[in-house]
């Protein structure tokens, strides 16, 4: 395994923790919580206790950090009672960073590409890499189950240093912020994935999209850039006039309270909607989900379909919020047209390199504002309060 130490340039450090790298330093400050517990503590661990348990230490590098975004997820990990056998009992949340290189592993490959002093992005689960794992063996690294997950049951990123494998890593191009590269690593690599690898979208689909939150305006501006038509639904106003100044047209955008079948058939797009993507994950927008599409041919002919019946027949439904953990599936709906329902998780750093390209060249602008680490716990109520826009990254001070 590769590792290697981090300095972040946004909200943490990264760096390989050892006596003789860092003498001078016998603690670092991060945020540690306890499951399930709301409310976090930020306090001082000793160097060697926080976010290293399980670090690459050959193949790895430690990091400074300098932002680390926070995602809602963070607040499902500290309140979720059901939580996997593997997750430690206390661990630092953080899952979205960017960082400085600032240590090597001893076996570190210097073909990798990474040097000391490196500005980099770190993809939080980018899998253990064995030809024998069944995860990372087929292409899906982030639902590996052996290598570290930043973050995610254990250490992560809400932490002044860290410790990644090299393959985690993806460099941060000329004109991209810290604060822009850290909620890149999630915010806009799980949007990307969704949208490209799982969805399959391309310029001939006409795209419904749910949601506009941290990754669903990610998600919107991957749509624009592909080409392909949008429409969009939120229920902040707010969300709604950004979509429209980075160019959703009025006419495409769903009025906040607006029934969405109501407005697709009112509008002419019944039987023209090819893909719906549900950044939401609500039973409301997962049920309008699968009576959207191509159907008005069908629609009062077929007894089945006569239920307002509007995603196109063989069309697909992405599936990427979980604001509701159970939702309804409309079986004989759902056969009788020939619904792809597909569930997309996380992203791999491939995505994350191609995402931050797309930063780099004006093509994505994730929204995110600032923040201090400190300023966690009421970040996150702000968060379920539904009072942030876009997402926030925390910067180690």
């Amino acid at each position: 395994m590769t590792k290697m130490a981090l300095k972040s340039t946004a909200t943490y450090n990264i760096e390989l923790i050892r006596s003789d790298l860092r003498p001078d330093r016998k603690t670092r400050k991060a945020s540690c919580y306890r499951i399930p517990n709301v409310n976090a503590k930020y306090e001082g661990s000793p160097q060697n206790d926080v976010g290293m348990e399980k670090a690459p230490r050959k193949h790895g590098t430690p990091h400074p950090a300098e932002k680390a975004g926070v995602c809602r997820s963070d607040r499902n990990l500290l309140t979720n009672e059901n939580q996997p056998s593997w997750f430690k009992e206390k661990f630092t949340l953080g899952h979205e960073g960017c960082g400085v290189v600032v240590g090597l592993g001893t076996d570190f490959p210097q073909e990798s590409g990474f040097a000391i002093n490196d500005i980099v992005a770190m993809c939080p689960v980018p899998g253990c890499g064995s030809l024998e794992c069944e995860e990372c063996s087929n292409d899906v690294p982030q639902l590996c189950l052996t290598g570290h997950r930043s973050g995610i049951g254990s250490d992560g990123f809400f932490s002044e240093y860290c410790v990644v494998d090299v393959r985690a890593l993806a460099h941060v191009p000329a004109g991209v912020t810290p604060s822009q590269a850290a909620v890149a690593t999630d915010a806009v690599t799980t949007a990307y994935h969704a949208i490209h690898r799982r969805g399959q979208i391309t310029e001939r689909d006409v795209v419904f999209l749910f949601g506009l939150g941290g990754l669903g305006f990610n998600a919107l501006q991957v749509i624009q850039a592909i080409g392909a038509k949008v429409l969009v639904s939120d229920v902040k106003q707010q969300n709604l006039d950004e979509a429209a100044r980075i160019g959703v047209k009025r006419e495409d955008i769903v009025p906040v309270g607006k029934s969405i079948r109501e407005w697709v058939q009112e509008n002419g797009w019944a039987g023209k909607i090819s893909v719906v993507a549900d950044f939401v994950g609500m039973a409301q927008t997962f049920d309008d989900a699968q009576h959207i599409g191509q159907y008005a041919r069908l629609m009062f002919t077929l007894p089945i379909l006569n239920q307002s019946s509007l995603v196109r027949q063989a069309g697909r439904i992405v599936c990427v919020g979980t604001l509701n953990h159970e939702n309804t599936v409309h079986m004989k709906l759902a056969i009788r047209k020939r619904l792809d329902i597909i569930f997309s998780y996380g992203g791999q750093t491939k995505d994350l390199r191609e995402a931050l390209d797309l930063i780099a060249k004006g093509v994505l602008n994730p929204m995110v504002t600032d923040g201090k680490l400190q300023d966690f716990p009421k970040v996150m109520r702000d968060l379920e309060a539904g009072k942030v826009q876009g997402r926030i990254a925390l910067l180690f001070a």
